[in-house]
């Protein structure tokens, strides 16, 4: 896809584009929302109550992302979010180590979740588990693209998220867990290292990342249903149009 993501996916005629467009959506919007959420929960539960008085303990995914990125999402199909803490507030030696993981474990959480869904929702609707039930397009199809979508979304949040480059989440564990990396980090060196190191994810790794947690879902998907359910009709590679 060379266009706008929105287009291209709306264009592709070998698949429900609308469909594509709305799951990405909801999910990265939902994955962001509790990702955040799951920090503020954690800081909270350690002493911190920045969370609560600077009212980032809701739903509402404007105070989470913010209105740039939700118009980034729109355009460019990519989106952030924020949780405010103030670490001298937290309780225990690794407390921001704790707060800092809990976000990645949410988008784990939450990739377990919808690809426990897809692999009993395949074989659901194709009769493998109640032969009495059968689930037929557009619904079969469409709740399957919905649960691939945000089984491989979360897989590449928390590897994107545990990556050690500022401000990700996993440059926040280590700075906690190692002063030597802190002191890296704090150096001119460092901040020339981190730099070229965001580059290096966005313009080589992150596509890597972004196939990797397809071939994940995908993978992971046809073993269970290889074992389980030996008559069901996988998807196969072209689960995903992108």
């Amino acid at each position: 896809m060379g266009g706008w993501w929105i287009s291209d996916l709306l264009s592709n005629q070998s698949i429900n584009g609308q469909v594509w467009v709305v799951s990405w959506l909801v999910w990265v919007i939902l994955s962001i929302c509790l990702h955040e959420q799951a920090h503020g929960w954690v800081a909270v539960r350690l002493g911190d109550d920045t969370p609560i008085i600077s009212g980032h303990m809701t739903w509402n995914p404007v105070v989470h992302m913010g209105m740039f990125s939700l118009i980034v999402l729109i355009f460019l199909g990519i989106a952030w979010g924020l949780m405010p803490i103030n670490p001298s507030k937290l309780r225990g030696r690794y407390a921001e180590t704790l707060v800092a993981i809990a976000g990645p474990l949410m988008n784990i959480a939450l990739a377990l979740v919808a690809l426990l869904g897809l692999v009993i929702w395949v074989p659901l609707c194709q009769g493998q588990i109640s032969a009495s039930l059968t689930i037929s397009d557009p619904l079969a199809t469409n709740m399957q693209s919905f649960l691939a979508v945000g089984a491989m979304l979360n897989i590449l949040l928390f590897l994107f998220n545990m990556l050690p480059l500022p401000p990700l989440d996993g440059s926040r564990i280590l700075m906690n867990l190692s002063p030597a990396y802190t002191r890296m980090l704090q150096s001119d060196t460092g901040r020339w290292i981190m730099i070229g190191g965001f580059v290096l994810v966005f313009f080589v790794f992150g596509a890597f990342i972004f196939v990797f947690s397809k071939l994940v879902v995908v993978g992971v998907a046809e073993f269970v249903w290889a074992i389980l359910f030996s008559g069901t009709e996988t998807p196969g590679p072209d689960l995903f149009p992108f």
